[in-house]
Parts: structure tokens; sequence; C-alpha cells
């Protein structure tokens, strides 16, 4: 069978085969279940895996060393200790960002949020109180106009 017979160009009888099956994407794109956190909390977050995976390995040499009796064992277990400290404040960090980042932004999006309700009340007492501005520089310009007529 020649190869253009094969490709179909030729004599076409309707008879497919094997390499006549249709190409299937590489991958198919799905949106995304939840939405991606903000940059702070991200940035917080992959420093948090940073400083964990550095104080797994810390731990890890400190205890082979200890196992294998080096005097690199002492310095190694305090360092492996400090670094467990400053990995639980990574991830607190983490926490605490995204709490800061929630209460600024207000990002809880049902119709009964707090922050929702917060900004509505601002957005009035603004409004009311631009209006009692204007209000009170109209009288100042009647006030004046009636002491000029007089």
């Amino acid at each position: 069978m020649d190869t253009q017979e094969r490709e179909g160009a030729v004599g076409d009888t309707g008879a497919r085969g094997p390499w006549d099956v249709p190409r299937q994407p590489l991958w198919v794109e799905e949106p995304a279940t939840r939405r991606r956190m903000p940059d702070p909390v991200r940035t917080a977050a992959v420093r948090a895996v940073l400083v964990m995976s550095l104080t797994m390995i810390l731990a890890m040499v400190a205890f082979l060393t200890a196992l294998a009796g080096s005097w690199l064992s002492f310095p190694m277990v305090l360092s492996a200790v400090a670094s467990t400290v400053v990995a639980t404040w990574a991830v607190l960090d983490v926490w605490v960002t995204r709490q800061v980042w929630n209460q600024r932004h207000g990002v809880v999006s049902e119709p009964s949020s707090s922050a929702r309700r917060l900004r509505r009340e601002r957005r009035r007492a603004r409004r009311e109180a631009r209006a009692a501005q204007r209000e009170a520089t109209r009288m100042e310009h009647r006030g004046a106009d009636r002491l000029s007529r007089a």
C-alpha cells in the first residue's frame, strides 16, 4: 500500500485504519475550583515552605550527626531548635497575613458580609456629611446676600 493511499489522498474507500484516529489535545484546561491566594499571602506561604524545608534538613543532619557521634552534633541540634522556632513564626505569619488581608479587603462575598455592611455605612455617613457641608455653605452664602442687601 502506498503512503498516499494510507493517508486517503488516492482512492478513499471510506475504510478507516488506526492511523485515522482523531488527535486528542495534550491537556484540557479546567476552571479553577478555588480562587488564587492574594500576593502577600502567597509570598508568606512560599517563605514558610522554604523555612520549613530548611528546618527539616537541619533536623535530619542533627539526627545523623548525633548517631555518628560527631562533634557537629551539638551545634546542629542548636540550629535545628532555632530553625524550628523560626519555622513556627513563618507559619504564623501566613495565618496573620491572611487574616489581615481578609479584614482589609472584605473578601467575604456573602450578602451578610460585615465588611460590605461597614463599607455601606461609611459611604452613607460620607454622603450625609457632604450634604450637610453643602447646606452649611449655602446658608452662609444666603446670610451674606441678605446682609449685603440691607
